[in-house]
């Protein structure tokens, strides 16, 4: 009890759930365009409990919806998933316990939960805000996306009130705070211009998993930078 009354646990948990409320909302988009893409509630349902990472959800779902096929559309996926493994690595000492116990805890490792626990002053302190968070984001991301996977067949087309645009949106918010990274900058107008090069002449898909051969010419200028 005294545990729960202290000002920084409380703090811990107030910020855990309004990180889940804000990505609930957000998840509720979520289902709205799986549905439109063609998902049924229940396979909309599988990728948020499942898969649990926005951004590859999304990724899927807009190589789907334009009509690119399963293969397309998991390998972007794939490449913003991979994110979470890297995250791993820095909250190994917070994900204790067995080894089905680190198992069940790595479902949880997404962006907001390794930013809250990496924000904490103490081990414990680490735990807690990993734990409550991942757990405050999963539940109300899957709340989310069932209240918008139920809604979607009542809204419509997404299309018609520019929801369709929410797609770009994400990528850009995700986008914009690495470009600050050496060599991002470089590997997003690359990528850019292999993308729009592609998007006319090759199906749905391959433009975004071509645009990914940015890293190479990226990755060896953001090693001179270093070495510099």
């Amino acid at each position: 009890m005294a545990r729960l009354m202290d000002p920084a646990r409380r703090t811990i948990l107030r910020d855990a759930a309004g990180v889940g409320i804000a990505c609930g909302v957000y998840g509720v988009s979520f289902g709205v365009l799986a549905v439109a893409a063609g998902a049924s509630v229940a396979q909309a349902m599988a990728l948020s409990l499942l898969v649990f990472t926005g951004a590859s959800q999304f990724a899927f779902v807009g190589v789907i919806a334009s009509g690119g096929g399963a293969a397309a559309a998991v390998a972007p996926a794939l490449m913003l998933a991979a994110r979470n493994g890297i995250y791993g690595l820095s909250l190994a000492p917070v994900l204790t316990g067995s080894r089905l116990a680190r198992l069940l805890q790595s479902q949880l490792v997404i962006d907001e939960s390794t930013a809250m626990a990496q924000a904490q002053d103490s081990p414990e302190r680490a735990r807690t805000a990993f734990l409550f968070t991942g757990l405050s984001v999963l539940l109300f991301w899957n709340a989310g996306t069932l209240a918008g996977a139920l809604a979607g067949g009542e809204i419509g087309d997404p299309r018609d009130y520019g929801m369709d645009a929410m797609f770009p949106a994400a990528f850009l918010a995700l986008l914009s705070p690495q470009l600050r990274r050496p060599g991002a900058p470089r590997a997003a107008v690359i990528g850019a211009l292999i993308a729009a090069a592609l998007i006319s002449i090759t199906p749905p898909g391959v433009p975004i998993v071509a645009a990914i051969g940015a890293l190479i010419p990226a990755g060896f200028a953001a090693r001179r930078m270093v070495a510099a």
